[in-house]
């Protein structure tokens, strides 16, 4: 079954491929040699990561960035990561509505992916998901996180360009850019642009990014757009184009792209070591009786969670 839905998936179906991702977001049994299959197929596609506050205008940004793809004849898979539903643990879908012209164009593929509870703004088989649609032959894979912010600097462990969004006069605008978001930046668009209060945005991002130093030496570039009328979104395209450029000279072993690999290493590594863990006979009653002692001050977490890893 998995050959069958490994060839239609290579093949570009877009119902395998929506198959595909929900085995590896439901974690089945056969995901990983799904992903096996898949991963040979990959590098092919330029991964762009959407991040930024809550309202500032992502969701729009995408939307225009995408259609501008598509009129060059891109072939576009997007990525929504939204706030998983506190009931059902899904994604509330919010970027699915308000991208209804898109998708209706069979040479675009949206998939929103709930949060989980994953910080970082991504859910945690996202990856996964950039992946599947990488190796289905889509030549754009935009992927938009889930808005919160400070603990977005995850998205730059998916995408091969990071855009950060900012917008005017929404509070201190350098509260959110010393949290972190600054140093995963490659392109900084300042959405809204119309708004009051952009020469200063702009003027207190250049200040900062005179003070930043990169090890790659880039120099991130900042576009002013107006996404809910289609202004800069070309600009941010090029600028989009010129980090990916650069990062191409640097040839296939650059640093960011081993560190990107060797921390898939390590979730994958950690995620398989807790399942075993928690699916060992017995496991639940040992949490539950460590759980209480720790709660009664019986015992400290430490030697719990040594006692734990010793019987694994």
């Amino acid at each position: 079954m998995t050959d069958d839905l490994v060839n239609r998936l290579l093949n570009g179906e877009p119902r395998a491929v929506a198959r595909a991702i929900s085995k590896v977001e439901d974690a089945s049994a056969d995901a990983p040699e799904l992903m096996k299959a898949v991963f040979p197929r990959t590098g092919n596609a330029l991964v762009i990561g959407i991040t930024g506050s809550p309202g500032a205008g992502k969701s729009s940004l995408v939307d225009k960035l995408a259609l501008l793809y598509r009129e060059r004849g891109d072939k576009i898979g997007i990525v929504a990561v939204d706030p998983s539903s506190p009931f059902s643990g899904g994604a509330i879908l919010g970027d699915r509505i308000r991208m209804q012209t898109l998708g209706l164009d069979e040479n675009v593929f949206i998939r929103s992916m709930a949060t989980r509870g994953n910080l970082g703004g991504l859910a945690r088989t996202t990856v996964d998901a950039v992946s599947i649609l990488d190796a289905a032959g889509y030549d754009k894979v935009i992927v938009e996180t889930v808005g919160v912010g400070q603990d977005e600097v995850e998205i730059v462990k998916a995408a091969d360009v990071s855009v950060v969004v900012l917008v005017p006069g929404m509070g201190d605008d350098i509260q959110a850019i010393k949290a972190g978001i600054m140093e995963i930046g490659d392109v900084f668009a300042i959405n809204k642009a119309d708004r009051e209060g952009v020469i200063r945005t702009e003027k207190e991002l250049e200040a900062l990014l005179s003070l930043a130093h990169r090890q790659d030496l880039w120099e991130p570039p900042i576009v002013r757009t107006v996404a809910t009328e289609s202004k800069g979104i070309e600009d941010l395209a090029e600028a989009i184009k010129a980090y990916s450029e650069f990062v191409k000279d640097a040839g296939p072993g650059s640093s960011r792209r081993v560190a990107i690999a060797k921390w898939r290493l390590l979730e994958l590594a950690r995620e398989q070591l807790l399942a075993r863990l928690l699916n060992r006979n017995g496991t639940e009653k040992e949490l539950d009786r460590l759980a209480e002692e720790i709660a009664e001050k019986k015992r400290d977490p430490y030697s719990a969670v040594e006692e734990l890893i010793r019987e694994l």
